[in-house]
């Protein structure tokens, strides 16, 4: 079994769907192959973010884990608090938070849609961050509604973890750089996205930006490549236009997914040098190449989503970028 030095600046996404036997032991696997975090989902209809988190950290020693992210109309505020202040005690330095408006067709799906996204999330973090710091909170805010709450000395944390802010609009960005410690940006990151997302973030103190990205590493380019296809398959959709936007051949991708009868297609027409573009793909050296040049666009951490039939299996191979 391998042991080499953590590298902090790169993790592994849990997958969301992967089997309740296997979590664990994917998280040890990552924690043993080095990877500086283990970040863990919350999707509507699968895993809830906060329990994950909870048995990743018990089940490991050091690595760092990240919720990305509490869909903030899903919690009052300051019982998302309890929970966070609980797990941050707990396994104190290890706990990176990630809140956010949620996938509006979800949210809407449960009626908690709010009528001022950014309002909200600004109220939000706000309470969010004045509650795990212990401050006795009043809060009549449009949303957020606050009569004198503070967690007792007991249950605060020592460390008081990240919050950070998982968007992607220009004006959620901004948004972010003035209230979070950080920003999430959901796959596909380029380099060129993630310094337009810098641009709108524009924070005037030390702000983390984590990137996911699908990422596939071979020895053999093309089926690293050919692996990383079908991780791609959404960013066609509407949702995804931030990502693509500041891309050179954005529009062409645009009317490629116009010209396509299903998701399926529009990946299997996609240009490999495009799929080379939007994810972390390729040899051990050139999936470090993309590393390097995310690190250089602003990326403090980076995420990496496994994909295929075998996530450990994937998880052996995404490692081979952390020895360099």
């Amino acid at each position: 079994m391998r042991s080499p030095a953590t590298d902090r600046t790169v993790g592994v996404l849990l997958p969301r769907d992967l089997p309740a036997d296997r979590i664990l032991p994917y998280a040890r696997r990552a924690e043993e192959s080095g990877f500086g975090a283990v970040w863990v989902v919350e999707d509507l209809g699968f895993r809830g973010g906060i329990a994950q988190a909870a048995a990743v950290l018990a089940s490991t020693d050091r690595v760092r884990v990240g919720i990305g992210l509490l869909p903030a109309g899903a919690r009052n505020v300051a019982f998302a608090a309890l929970e966070i202040a609980s797990l941050a005690q707990l396994f104190p330095g290890r706990v990176d938070v990630a809140v956010g408006h949620g996938m509006p067709h979800w949210m809407r799906s449960v009626g908690q849609w709010p009528r001022s996204p950014l309002t909200f999330l600004r109220e939000y973090v706000d309470a969010l961050r004045a509650l795990l710091r212990g401050e006795l909170t009043q809060r009549r805010g449009q949303y957020v509604h606050l009569d004198g709450v503070q967690l007792d000395p007991s249950a605060l944390p020592d460390v008081v973890p990240d919050i950070l802010a998982g968007v992607r609009g220009p004006k959620s960005l901004a948004l972010s750089g003035e209230v979070a410690d950080g920003t999430v940006l959901a796959e596909p990151v380029a380099p060129e996205y993630a310094r337009a997302a810098l641009g709108h973030i524009s924070a005037a103190r030390p702000h983390r930006l984590v990137a996911y990205n699908i990422a596939s590493v071979d020895a053999d380019p093309v089926a690293a490549l050919a692996a990383a296809r079908p991780g791609l398959e959404w960013i066609g959709e509407p949702d995804w236009r931030a990502h693509i936007a500041p891309l050179p051949f954005a529009d062409e991708l645009v009317a490629l997914r116009a010209g396509c009868a299903s998701r399926e297609e529009f990946v299997r027409r996609m240009p490999d040098d495009w799929v080379a573009r939007l994810a972390v793909a390729g040899t051990p050296a050139q999936a470090r190449e993309r590393l390097d040049g995310l690190r250089a666009a602003g990326v403090t951490d980076t995420v990496l989503a496994p994909v295929g039939p075998d996530p450990l299996k994937a998880l052996d191979s995404l490692a081979s970028v952390l020895d360099a």
